[in-house]
């Protein structure tokens, strides 16, 4: 018995051994990890940002720690963000090849990418290819417009009734990067348009959740069937269906003549078929993979947001439509150029998505080679973490940091204005490419809204609950509210419609 013990606190102890963590030279400072774990189990699972925000606080602006036995390092504040990602942009550009997300999508497209040629090739191209398609143009406009004409639809047929308007939002952003991507958009009763809506939210909350965190740091347990393995069915799935696509515009599609970023990129793929080019079947998947679901989280996730807070501050939404009644007057449509002169809404929507931070943690980053930040050694390899909430809840950047104002974004003068702070899309080289169409959807679909309808917090519905269910995107609990037709200059009585 005796032995048997003492072999078993041996074995204990080599484990212990085996897995325990040295952290390397001068690192950055940071909480103590636990052999295997790191610092995961210090960290709550629902929402860890109290736990970064108390680390942040005790060890700085940056701050070292494990996740697994994988070497991480904390960024915290606007300034300390910048230098990282736009001064030594060079140095912190990389992407982690470990995690699931890598895995699925073999380290290809653009999001899950490595810096380097692909990388570039396929940015450069997704962005030519979207101003080609209009973006921050009449065409792009026309196209949002569009698609916003459905939104007001199923609102009127709401009119009177209560409603959670988290699938109309998502429908709508699935339905403008779906016109890009596959030249044509689905109808919001379509039964294979919803599964194809399900099965992304499904991938998406798998790839954030617990299960993706083991993956990641017990790779033996990938042999078990365990739960993380239906992120590869969704993501399958997924790509079956953008192959199909993909077959019916080879066969179809006019070489010269494209209708859709699907048809593009089949031509940039003959274009560079004598070439060692990295276009190729596999890396579109992914790219169009990666395009419908930053296309549609974001945008879809910062307009509820901002839902929420328009019908709980009746003020607000209130000033929103008077200045928008003003500005446009009898025209029958808004356009993206009218942002100009909406400095308040500008405002409102700016501070819905400084408030909605629906990329707390931004997308991992990692070192590309052996290198120095304020003084640290920081190995290649390194998760870089930009801790972007840090910099939209920074109280010596915002005047007022901790609720929903929109003076955030006014000057003395009433006029719109930004500071660096602002970075919901993360920045440097590797800022969100769909920052310029985001910004176009959530001015018109707002604006187009307010103009015909007030939004109100249903009677029956009790407390507002504002806080959010955390996730790799980041958004409120879900909630109800009520619909109601409005007229231009039609007043408010005591915080309700007078209607």
């Amino acid at each position: 018995m005796f032995t048997e013990l003492l072999l078993l606190c041996l074995g204990a102890f080599f484990l212990f051994l085996h897995f325990r963590i040295q952290r390397p030279k001068n690192f950055p400072p940071g909480p103590t990890p636990l052999p295997f774990f790191g610092n995961l189990l210090q960290l709550n699972r629902r929402n860890p940002l109290n736990d970064i925000d108390r680390l942040a606080e005790r060890y700085g602006s940056i701050f070292g720690m494990y996740i697994g036995m994988q070497p991480a390092v904390v960024l915290s504040g606007q300034k300390m963000i910048r230098e990282a990602l736009i001064t030594q942009a060079a140095d912190f550009s990389g992407r982690s090849k470990s995690m699931m997300v890598s895995h699925f999508t073999e380290n290809k497209g653009v999001i899950m990418a490595d810096y380097g040629q692909s990388w570039r090739e396929h940015r450069r191209f997704a962005l030519t290819t979207l101003r080609n398609f209009g973006l921050g143009k009449k065409s792009m406009e026309q196209r949002i417009l569009e698609e916003v004409k459905y939104i007001s639809s199923q609102l009127e047929e709401s009119t009177g009734k209560s409603i959670d308007p988290q699938h109309l939002y998502h429908q709508a952003a699935s339905n403008i990067i779906a016109s890009i991507i596959f030249g044509s958009r689905f109808d919001y009763q379509d039964e294979y348009f919803q599964t194809l809506i399900t099965t992304m939210e499904q991938l998406t909350k798998v790839a954030i959740g617990p299960w993706a965190m083991i993956y990641e740091i017990a790779p033996f347990s990938r042999i078990f069937p365990l739960p993380f393995h239906k992120a590869f069915e969704h993501f399958g799935k997924l790509k079956k269906h953008i192959l199909k696509v993909v077959d019916e515009h080879k066969a179809s599609r006019v070489p010269g003549e494209p209708r859709d970023l699907i048809d593009h990129y089949l031509e940039e793929m003959e274009k560079r078929a004598d070439q060692h080019s990295t276009f190729d079947d596999s890396q579109m998947v992914t790219l169009l993979f990666d395009l419908f679901v930053a296309g549609t989280e974001t945008t879809s996730n910062t307009l509820r947001t901002l839902t929420l807070y328009l019908i709980t501050h009746t003020d607000i939404q209130e000033k929103c439509q008077r200045e928008i009644d003003e500005v446009l007057g009898f025209r029958k449509h808004t356009t993206y150029e009218d942002r100009n002169s909406m400095h308040f809404v500008q405002a409102v929507i700016h501070e819905g998505q400084r408030v909605a931070d629906i990329v707390p943690l931004s997308m991992f980053h990692t070192a590309r080679t052996d290198t120095q930040l304020q003084g640290y050694s920081i190995p290649k390899g390194t998760i870089i973490i930009p801790y972007l909430s840090s910099s939209l809840r920074e109280e010596s950047e915002w005047k007022f940091s901790k609720e929903f104002n929109p003076q955030n974004f006014l000057n003395e003068k009433g006029e719109f204005f930004k500071t660096d702070a602002f970075m919901p899309f993360s920045a440097g080289p590797r800022v969100c490419l769909g920052e310029n169409l985001a910004r176009m959807e959530l001015f018109l679909i707002l604006v187009t809204v307010l103009r015909k309808f007030r939004l109100v917090w249903p009677q029956d519905a009790g407390e507002p609950d504002f806080s959010f269910i955390f996730g790799g995107t980041q958004s409120v609990k879900p909630f109800r509210m009520n619909v109601q037709l409005r007229s231009p200059g039609e007043p408010w009585t005591n915080g309700h419609c007078n209607c």
